[in-house]
């Protein structure tokens, strides 16, 4: 066992963040504000120890790692299962439209993470298909004699299913895990004597 820390770290402000508009799978992009916040946290990032960094292909997520990536000197590797929650008929639309439309779905969908918006997956559906990224990772460094650190930038509720995915959290439990801010992160860890993930750290910020 030597993937010692994952680093999730959420992307910059986009124009639906500041509107409170939801994105799941809609390509959006970086506002100002948000390249400014990739711009501030690349520094204090590439004072980590990372030995990959891998990012979801959304472009806010991608050019939010590009600037870290620069910054620590690490080639960029793009893994589309890292992308957002698919949110199917919410895409592009805000809380208090779905919620004027379908009372009460919005509360379900924060407390069940079975819940899946129309055409959209749900919490579940997501960490099925993101936490084989760390799965695979664990195989490869399997036999490496050094510790291994990688930092993996992605979005606000995939980061937060992973996490629970990774601490074995039972599902009744996820809501728990609660979102991150723009270019925050969250960070779990293990060693020898205590194998299983913990988390170290959550919604840090610069």
């Amino acid at each position: 066992m030597t993937l010692r820390r994952v680093t999730l770290l959420r992307h910059g402000q986009t124009e639906y963040n500041s509107v409170g508009r939801m994105q799941g799978h809609l390509d959006t992009r970086l506002t100002d504000a948000g390249r400014a916040q990739a711009a501030a946290v690349a520094p204090r990032l590439a004072q980590e120890r990372f030995d990959r960094i891998i990012t979801s292909d959304l472009t806010r997520a991608h050019d939010t790692a590009t600037a870290v990536a620069e910054a620590v000197g690490l080639p960029l590797s793009v893994d589309k299962r890292l992308r957002e929650t698919h949110l199917g008929d919410w895409q592009g639309r805000t809380i208090a439209e779905i919620g004027a439309d379908d009372p009460g779905a919005i509360a379900e969908w924060r407390s069940d993470p079975r819940f899946t918006p129309p055409g959209g997956e749900s919490r579940v559906d997501v960490v099925v298909r993101s936490l084989p990224v760390v799965e695979e990772l664990d195989l490869e460094y399997a036999s490496d004699p050094e510790e291994r650190s990688v930092l993996l930038v992605a979005h606000g509720g995939m980061i937060a299913g992973m996490v629970c995915g990774l601490l074995d959290l039972p599902q009744s439990s996820w809501p728990v895990i609660g979102g991150l801010g723009n270019t925050r992160w969250a960070v779990v860890a293990r060693r020898d004597d205590h194998p299983r993930w913990r988390l170290s750290g959550y919604n840090i910020g610069a």
